[in-house]
């Protein structure tokens, strides 16, 4: 599950049926004066059908309860930072913050979208859904040994939705009130009780400490090392260099079953890198224990290495079980000559996916076509009879092409014919070519356009795209900023065109209306980084987002991405269905992995082999 959301409009449909949970689960405390009697307390919830874990259950699958604590992991961050505190709109947070934070209740890699309960050790959900309450457990506690209470839920929530990142205002935009109706209980009514995954993204809550927040600035950047109640706390901050996390030897919840075997490594440190090919030495002369590649031709071309040939460094596909998402260029539709569909159909025929993916990728990735890509949620070909349904109250607003033409997923023909159909798209939006320069014929302006990025690996990746922009005539530059500059300009959409993702889940709600909503167009710091502004999309949201069963919510998923699609808010790019890590042989992990989404909190260090790499290191000086 993706974490941002937001929204009602137009649309909706009627809901009736309850959220699926599991009954079985003690309460860990009785509420008083509540309508909660009815209810059944239970241990986790699922969006659909029933947590596939039992009330007893031991551990998560693929979690080794016998995992060996210890040692520690060097990974690489890019850019820099100059806050701990992830939560707010000013400053670039540090990596790896949501380790020292607990949450309500957290999600198995191993389920499309099942919360159990961490700080949670009882949850009651109202049948019709119009409330929800939560037993904290009586063991939780911060880190400075304070008792977590219900008082602090209810601080964390006002205090993020009212002062933190607009993510948070939208994410739970559907929540009435918080309250605490005991020390431990905590009660949450809903407006509404049309989104189905309003109580899961509930359960996503960080929980906060009131009596440390209480006297504190909440909204400036800071770099003190902030306390949560989490398995991990801060150890050292060099700003912009380095972070270094210490694993929580008297973790409270680190018996509970959703936390046994995991959270093994001691120390997490997190070195800051500008420049990804000096991290990428950095990885292979061993000054680093684990990377992320992102780089097809990295992986690969960078590797053959003597290190490699020996097995002291594995490579390891981690498949991921997530619809790919959208990876793409972002068009800023706020800017006048990016506003045009045509303009941005155009320059999205000029994008020559297949050269890139032969000549820089190695033939490694599959091109995306749709924002759910790799799922059933994926728009294909002309709509169905149930996407028509759902797509006509809007005939009138939309393109005729939505309704009876194939989505325009750019063909695999030659770059020329593609070229001659953008210039007659720009051409009839209002530009022709004058002495080598595309002009808008009414300003007599030259078409320009700057591409924002923030990693020099970008640049040989675009370059191709900007040259087929000069064969029609508009002149392209790509600048390169750092990180802080690059999310400054971000915060106040002042970009042509960026490289923006946009993750989706099996299945995604709320954080579509942060995605495409009209009511995040224009809030800094929101993920509408195109700009979206229609209403058609808003009440296509409100559908996806009140959808009751798997089936209307693949359909309305489908319904919306044809609709984004025939708005060309982005150039699509490409995917691929994994995760790959290089790692020194260090680390041991359990097989197979989680069938959703890779969890590296489940990995641990072998210390023979821990050992036996560091002295071929120490041979190699």
């Amino acid at each position: 599950m993706t974490r941002f959301r937001w929204l009602l409009a137009a649309a909706t449909l009627a809901l009736t049926l309850p959220l699926s949970v599991s009954a079985n689960a003690p309460s860990s405390q009785p509420t008083a004066e509540s309508d909660s009697d009815r209810v059944p307390t239970v241990h986790a919830i699922a969006l659909y059908d029933d947590p596939a874990l039992p009330t007893d259950f031991d551990h998560l699958p693929y979690a080794n309860p016998a995992a060996s604590k210890g040692g520690t992991l060097r990974r690489a961050a890019n850019g820099s930072f100059d806050s701990t505190n992830p939560f707010i709109i000013q400053g670039t947070p540090a990596d790896g913050l949501s380790q020292i934070y607990d949450t309500l209740m957290e999600s198995s890699a191993d389920e499309p979208f099942t919360m159990y309960g961490l700080l949670a050790g009882g949850i009651r959900l109202d049948p019709d859904r119009h409330w929800m309450e939560i037993d904290i457990r009586p063991e939780a506690r911060f880190h400075d040994g304070t008792p977590v209470t219900a008082k602090d839920v209810v601080f964390s929530f006002r205090l993020l939705r009212g002062k933190g990142s607009p993510f948070y205002r939208a994410y739970y935009a559907s929540v009435e009130s918080a309250s605490a109706l005991s020390e431990r209980t905590v009660r949450f009514e809903f407006s509404n009780n049309q989104s189905r995954e309003l109580p899961l993204i509930l359960g996503q809550l960080p929980v906060l400490p009131q009596h440390y927040w209480q006297d504190r600035e909440f909204t400036k950047p800071t770099l003190d090392k902030l306390m949560g109640s989490g398995p991990y706390e801060i150890s050292e901050v060099d700003p912009g260099r380095r972070i270094v996390y210490r694993r929580v030897k008297d973790y409270w919840g680190k018996n509970l079953p959703l936390n046994r075997g995991r959270y093994n490594i001691d120390r997490l440190i997190y070195d800051y890198f500008r420049d990804q090919s000096v991290a990428l030495e950095a990885f292979l002369a061993g000054a680093l224990d684990m990377r992320i590649e992102s780089s097809a031709k990295n992986w690969a071309t960078a590797y053959d290495t003597p290190a490699v040939e020996d097995g002291a460094i594995q490579r390891v596909i981690v498949p991921d079980g997530q619809p790919a998402g959208m990876q793409g260029y972002v068009f800023n539709t706020r800017r006048d000559k990016l506003s045009d569909p045509r303009v941005r159909r155009a320059l999205s025929l000029v994008f020559d996916f297949d050269w890139l993916n032969q000549h820089l990728f190695y033939g490694a990735y599959q091109r995306t076509d749709s924002y759910f890509q790799n799922s059933e949620m994926a728009a294909l070909g002309l709509p169905d009879d149930d996407e028509l349904e759902l797509l006509a109250p809007f005939r009138d607003q939309l393109p005729d092409a939505v309704f009876d033409q194939p989505l325009p997923i750019p063909q695999p023909e030659a770059l020329r014919p593609r070229l001659r159909k953008a210039l007659d798209l720009l051409r009839e939006a209002g530009y022709d070519v004058q002495d080598g320069k595309l002009v808008n014929l009414d300003t007599g302006q030259p078409f320009t356009l700057e591409f924002l990025l923030y990693d020099s690996q970008w640049e040989r990746i675009t370059q191709p795209f900007v040259r087929n922009l000069e064969r029609l005539g508009i002149q392209s530059k790509i600048r390169v900023v750092d990180v802080n500059q690059y999310l400054n300009r971000l915060r106040g959409f002042q970009f042509d065109m960026i490289v923006g993702s946009f993750p989706q889940s099996a299945n995604p709600g709320n954080e579509q209306r942060d995605f495409w909503t009209s009511e995040y167009a224009d809030v800094p710091q929101s993920r509408n980084l195109a700009g979206v502004h229609d209403p058609v999309v808003d009440a296509l949201v409100d559908q996806l987002i009140q959808a009751d069963s798997r089936e209307q919510l693949d359909i309305a998923s489908r319904a919306l991405d044809r609709v984004l699609q025939w708005g060309f808010y982005v150039v699509p790019q490409w995917n691929f269905d994994g995760t790959r890590v290089a790692v020194w042989d260090k680390f041991d992990y359990p097989k197979p992995f989680p069938s959703y989404t890779p969890d590296f909190t489940v990995w641990w260090v072998d210390t023979e082999r821990a050992r036996a790499v560091t002295a071929r290191q120490r041979g190699q000086e």
